[in-house]
């Protein structure tokens, strides 16, 4: 399952296709992008088993949800207009739609990674031991994240490393098994198969900065702010799928095993990754959450990583360039340049049986 993370490249198209913000208008059809990840096979269910059409009809309006198999593309066509809505993490909404200029929404907060990612030694040593190493991944990903998380728990930092080599994830496999290749750092299932090599040695994971890697469905702010009916459908739809997903019984298998073919995989290897991702399968857990007094301390670390690696925005004179608020009102970054918002407004509405 790949989810990518933002390359120079695709920062660059982002910003250079956001469009000036215009007040969004009342309108009745709308859609959303996903990619494949473990916390974001609900969406393609919901889509196929007419779970969004439903909810859909309920508020008179139409809403379609595409698969679109390139993640970084999928935020880049949101960014552009093309979407009302994509799935995404926070560090990439904050960097590419957000930072782009495309003022942001988080309608849903799915889950958060807890120990879908790690960073991969093999043989011996603990984190420290990474000094001097070269260590393979995806660059300036969520991998790359984890990595500097990491090493800022044992006192080092990447400068204290023997380079960051740049490294696809459909070759992060076959690169770990060559002898020059000494740490990863990777997401699942990647992660499960490299841990079954001989002195593969887990020296972190996501598991160790819980809530930080945040998989949620953004939406375009003026476009919820002008058709709720597409806020109060969405939700809707999203919180139907986490009752029966969650469930045992034969229809939550038989969602289960149709979201783990339609990523590759079988029932027993998606019930795996979703056991190391802590999906908000309750709407109340998921407000909590995004309520809760860490959300601004992790957005403000996002937000420092992107500016050390030059990508929180085009030009960004500091880490504070975007800003960030949250359901209390409260701001992290530029209060006059908020692009980035959680709301919970229509997860509320879920818990509260309003939809």
């Amino acid at each position: 399952m790949t989810r990518f993370s933002l390359s120079r490249t695709a920062a660059i198209t982002a910003f250079a296709l956001a469009p000036a913000l215009v007040s969004a208008q009342e309108k009745d059809s709308f859609k959303l992008a996903w990619s494949i990840y473990v916390g974001w096979m609900p969406w393609g269910y919901i889509e196929d088993s007419g779970i969004m059409d439903k909810w859909a009809d309920k508020y008179g309006i139409d809403v379609e949800i595409v698969q679109i198999n390139d993640y970084i593309e999928s935020i880049n066509q949101y960014t552009a207009g093309a979407f009302d809505g994509v799935s995404a993490t926070n560090m990439d909404t904050l960097s590419i739609p957000s930072g782009g200029g495309v003022d942001t929404t988080a309608l849903i907060v799915g889950d958060y990674s807890n120990g879908n990612d790690a960073v991969i030694l093999k043989g011996e040593g603990g984190l420290a031991d990474l000094a001097g190493k070269p260590v393979h991944l995806v660059e300036l990903s969520v991998s790359h994240y984890l990595l500097a998380r990491g090493l800022d728990s044992v006192g080092l930092s990447e400068s204290d490393l023997d380079g960051v080599i740049n490294t696809s994830d459909a070759d992060m496999i076959a690169a770990y098994a060559t002898d020059d290749v000494q740490a990863v750092v990777t997401w699942n299932p990647l992660v499960s198969a490299i841990m079954e090599e001989p002195g593969a040695n887990m020296l972190f994971d996501s598991s160790d900065i819980p809530g930080e890697i945040i998989d949620l469905m953004v939406v375009n702010t003026e476009t919820l702010a002008a058709n709720p009916a597409f806020g109060k459908a969405v939700t809707g739809a999203w919180y139907e799928a986490m009752a029966i997903m969650s469930s045992d019984t034969p229809e939550g298998i038989a969602a289960r095993e149709a979201m783990a073919a339609a990523s590759g995989t079988d029932l027993a290897g998606y019930d795996a990754q979703l056991a190391s991702t802590e999906m908000f399968y309750d709407p109340a857990a998921a407000v909590a959450f995004a309520s809760g007094a860490e959300l601004p301390e992790t957005m403000v670390n996002v937000t420092e990583f992107l500016f050390d690696k030059g990508i929180l925005g085009e030009g960004a004179p500091s880490a504070d360039f975007v800003g960030v608020a949250y359901p209390d009102g409260s701001t992290t970054g530029d209060a006059g340049n908020v692009k980035f918002r959680f709301d919970t407004t229509y997860m509320q509405m879920a818990a509260d049986g309003a939809l």
